[in-house]
């Protein structure tokens, strides 16, 4: 019998010291494990990083891994930003700067806002005011501030140095039709160019306007019934000036004839300006 306890505690004590070391290999090994899954991430994350062009802002979603590393993905790349490797531009967004002879360049505007621009492959906002006048040629001036032609009524957001600022837009915005809206919203804004006359832009967008396809004019003309009137005037005196008959006639019969239009703008430039009582 008393053999047969000291058996049992033999075995129990062995067990203990086994169970005891099974324990602590079992935590090291699951430690090991982490790290090196954290070695792991942090080593793909910067190789993804090196292979992205520059001006490109990205996100811990466009890494392509499993949802259980977002933490260690955004983790990366806020070290990253904070070693100067790569760029903050707001909260979980990103970006490669190109060094040039005249400084650091920032991605572009459509670049930055591109997640308010499309959704599942979709379009659902445009950039307009502000953020196109420099690229149609009708200002010179760089903005701080992104405006984006949307079909719902948005606040304001801030990313990094910029304001964003959101422009309803009535008409259903699809790929087809963005650069006539751009182009519309640009004679809604006339006033408001800055660095131009009214008379300058005028004659500027009096020529894209002429380069237009019969066809885009008229689907112009159709998107204009749903924006103000002084821009359905301002734009019927285009169409005439450059003789497209049908869509000023459209246009004007959609005024009321009693209305005048302070706009601005000189007869050198539309001598038809009476007619459309623009002044």
């Amino acid at each position: 019998m008393t053999i047969f306890v000291y058996i049992i505690i033999f075995c129990l004590v062995f067990w203990l010291k086994n169970w005891t070391f099974f324990c602590h290999f079992t935590k090291y090994y699951y430690l090991c494990t982490q790290n090196l899954n954290k070695m792991t991430t942090s080593s793909i994350i910067r190789n993804k990083v090196a292979e992205m062009p520059t001006d490109v802002v990205f996100t811990y979603q466009d890494f392509g891994l499993p949802t259980e590393n977002n933490g260690s993905v955004l983790k990366t790349l806020n070290r990253m930003a904070a070693s100067g490797e790569i760029c903050k531009l707001s909260k979980g967004k990103f970006y490669k700067t190109r060094k040039t002879v005249f400084g650091e360049l920032k991605p572009r505007p459509e670049e930055i806002v591109k997640d308010l621009l499309e959704k599942d492959g979709k379009p659902i906002g445009y950039l307009t005011g502000l953020s196109i006048f420099n690229g149609l040629g009708l200002t010179t001036q760089v903005a701080s501030i992104i405006q984006i032609g949307t079909n719902t009524k948005t606040n304001p957001k801030q990313r990094g140095p910029y304001t964003i600022k959101f422009v309803v837009q009535p008409n259903p915005i699809e790929r087809s039709n963005i650069e006539l809206l751009q182009l519309l919203d640009c004679i809604r804004m006339i006033k408001d160019i800055p660095d131009s006359s009214t008379a300058q832009s005028c004659s500027l967008l009096m020529l894209k306007i002429k380069d237009l396809t019969v066809e885009e004019r008229q689907m112009m003309t159709q998107l204009a019934i749903k924006y103000s009137p002084s821009t359905r005037a301002l734009l019927g005196a285009i169409m005439e000036s450059i003789e497209e008959s049908e869509c000023a006639d459209k246009l004007f019969s959609s005024l009321n004839n009693l209305t005048t239009f302070n706009i601005g703008i000189s007869e050198t430039i539309l001598p038809n300006k009476k007619r459309w009582r623009i002044i």
